[in-house]
């Protein structure tokens, strides 16, 4: 039996797969709500294929607790945010998640951490707690990295079809882990040490988002020279070579966002590039705000309650809002406009989270005269024809309409 420690957005998808691929799971999480509903036979979060792999867990036997159980292997999916003033990783979670799992595991269990960790995180703060329980490593426990490679908006194509990366102390254990993935893993399988599997899902992070960063750069330089950066990259895109992403209001998600930090607050003074980026990324949502400003201005426009911000989400056509560029633009709105005047719509997001949050596209558009496109589902990408006679801002470089601004 496999006892998946964490339910949210990562460990509940990996359990759901492994249960319905034959592999007997048992599913834990604290938070008591959570699990009622998932023994209810609701999902948690939406998600393309969520509901049809859950009804296949289902069936293949998978249930949900709130107590750790005594089995053999389990795979810890918590948390790992960073700490905004040293920005190391913060472990507490997976800290107290090994503290549990000590408490009830058999003789020679094996820890499986899928959260996202900063190199060298388990010899930090994960060996020393073990064997301050007294607990000999290789005996009493096994440690195994295995870090996720999942995205919200495609996790189970992404779960069956990516590549991944099993790092232990132990090469038979690492083989016996990849085993277990195996069952549902379509894509190649790598065992390694631990601490280059550390390293390796943070730098696969850090590299999208400095690729994200000269893009978002390439935006600031155009606009402070009245070019099109939109033109530039695509032209420039034609050299055999070259693929620059397109520039966007900010880096939200609980992975690009983040995991860059954790070599920032490790190897200060080395990841200069690494802390760079992470710069101009987090300064998107303010530049946007500037642009909303001085198309205002542009447009006569004095009225903020006939500004519309469309989308919530930090991606498009989930209902994840971690680390939502909006949700920054809206904190730091009242340098320009005032925050709890504009109104806010996301067809994902059903509960009111914001002020003046609308719930229906129409409501939404018929109540403002200034659009700005932040997030591209394909709500909007399919309702284009009812943004013309307003004033628009795309920062996702979706729409066509003659007359709208870009970044």
């Amino acid at each position: 039996m496999i006892n998946v420690i964490g339910l949210g957005y990562i460990g509940l998808p990996t359990a759901l797969m492994m249960a319905a691929h034959g592999v007997e799971v048992i599913g834990t999480d604290y938070n008591k709500e959570l699990v009622n509903t998932l023994n209810a036979g609701k999902t948690t979060f939406k998600e393309e294929g969520m509901d049809r792999l859950f009804d296949q867990a289902v069936d293949g036997g998978i249930k949900f607790s709130t107590e750790y159980q005594v089995t053999d292997i389990y795979i810890i999916s918590v948390p790992t945010p960073y700490d905004e003033f040293s920005k190391k990783v913060d472990t507490k979670y997976v800290k107290a998640a090994v503290k549990s799992v000590m408490e009830v595991c058999t003789k020679g269990a094996i820890v499986v951490i899928e959260s996202t960790i900063a190199p060298g995180t388990i010899d930090k703060h994960v060996r020393p707690i073990v064997e301050a329980n007294g607990f000999t490593i290789g005996e009493d426990l096994n440690l195994v990295h295995a870090p996720e490679r999942i995205i919200p908006g495609n996790m189970v194509y992404e779960l069956l079809n990516n590549n991944r990366t099993i790092g232990a102390d132990d090469i038979v254990i690492g083989e016996k882990i990849k085993e277990l993935y195996g069952s549902f893993c379509q894509g190649e399988i790598v065992v390694t040490d631990i601490r280059t599997a550390e390293m390796t899902k943070v730098v696969e992070n850090t590299f999208r988002d400095i690729n994200i960063a000269y893009a978002n750069e390439l935006a600031k330089i155009c606009r402070s020279d009245d070019m099109d950066v939109y033109e530039i990259i695509k032209i420039a895109n034609m050299h055999p070579r070259v693929n620059i992403l397109t520039p966007g209001p900010g880096v939200g998600g609980h992975c690009i966002s983040v995991d860059p930090w954790f070599l920032v607050g490790d190897y200060p003074g080395l990841a200069n590039i690494v802390l760079a980026a992470r710069k101009i990324n987090d300064s998107m949502p303010e530049f946007v705000l500037e642009r909303m400003h001085e198309i205002m201005k542009d447009t006569g426009m004095t009225d903020v309650s006939r500004v519309g911000l469309y989308g919530l989400a930090y991606k498009e056509n989930v209902d994840d809002m971690r680390e939502s560029p909006t949700l920054q633009i809206l904190n730091s709105m009242d340098k320009h406009l005032s925050g709890n005047l504009v109104k806010v719509y996301d067809p994902y997001i059903k509960k009111d989270v914001v002020p003046n949050q609308l719930h229906d596209l129409d409501d939404f558009l018929n109540s403002i005269d200034f659009v700005v496109l932040l997030v591209g589902h394909n709500e909007i990408k399919e309702s284009m024809y009812k943004l013309k006679g307003k004033v628009v801002l795309d920062t996702r470089h979706i729409c066509e309409l003659e007359g709208t601004y870009g970044l």
